[in-house]
């Protein structure tokens, strides 16, 4: 009788753990689908998600025990499925939440804050689109960059401008970026970054000049489509992106 009546509570805990995992795992895709909108994906899907991996977590606790207690192998292993899922559908959020507290609320970032560069035929494409976000750089904006992201700066090679700009573009060609303008004459290159889990897109402006000692500097610019806070990825994409362009 004592088995009858607590054997459901690890499979109560396992089915709470993957509704957490379904919320967690839908919300990118069902937003990229258009199924619903980014409040509904991130606002309300990740924070349930949360709450079922928190619930979940409680409940495997308790089926862990109650099953160790009992001597029942097989209510034990399901609990313990249960607490490892349940953790990764309440630590994701959890991870989000806390990145989004450290990093500014931005979305817009530059290596040069002062003159950043431009966007042209992006900005017509954004326009055309009607994107949120706009592209003004403002004082403020350039601020706050430079409180929360201050190693965001200007690259300089010991190349020449024009070798500069060809490495620049074959890194966003093997990076997959959509490229909107590449313009030779002109040193820069406009681009779009997809990611992947919800699929928002960023747009990237390159701008090359020569640097006094006879190479190149390279400034990047990234900015999101929508959202207020980018929770960090522009900042991390401009960082890898110049890591990998300096490692030639």
């Amino acid at each position: 009788m004592q088995d009858s009546r607590t054997g459901w509570l690890p499979w109560l805990a396992l089915l709470t753990a993957l509704a957490g995992l379904a919320l967690l795992g839908l919300a990118g895709p069902g937003y990229r689908a258009g199924w619903f909108d980014l409040g509904t994906a991130l606002q309300r899907m990740l924070t349930w998600a949360a709450y079922a991996g928190l619930a979940a977590l409680a409940l495997g606790v308790a089926a862990a025990l109650v099953s160790a207690r009992q001597g029942r192998t097989r209510g034990l292993g399901i609990a313990a499925l249960a607490i490892v899922a349940g953790a990764i559908a309440a630590g994701v959020p959890w991870r989000w939440q806390r990145v989004a507290a450290a990093v500014p609320r931005i979305h817009d970032i530059s290596t040069d804050t002062v003159t950043p560069p431009s966007y042209v035929e992006t900005a017509a494409l954004r326009q055309s689109l009607g994107v949120p976000n706009g592209l003004d750089y403002t004082n403020e904006i350039a601020a706050q960059q430079r409180a929360g992201y201050p190693d965001i700066a200007p690259l300089v090679l010991d190349v020449p401008p024009a070798d500069a700009y060809q490495r620049a573009l074959a890194l966003v060609t093997r990076r997959g970026w959509d490229i909107v303008a590449a313009d030779a004459p002109g040193l820069r290159i406009e681009a779009t970054d997809t990611t992947r889990w919800f699929g928002f897109k960023d747009d990237i402006a390159i701008r090359i000049g020569a640097a006094p000692n006879g190479g190149s500097r390279v400034d990047v610019r990234s900015v999101s489509r929508v959202g207020r806070s980018d929770v960090g990825t522009n900042a991390a994409r401009i960082r890898r992106f110049l890591s990998d362009l300096a490692a030639g």
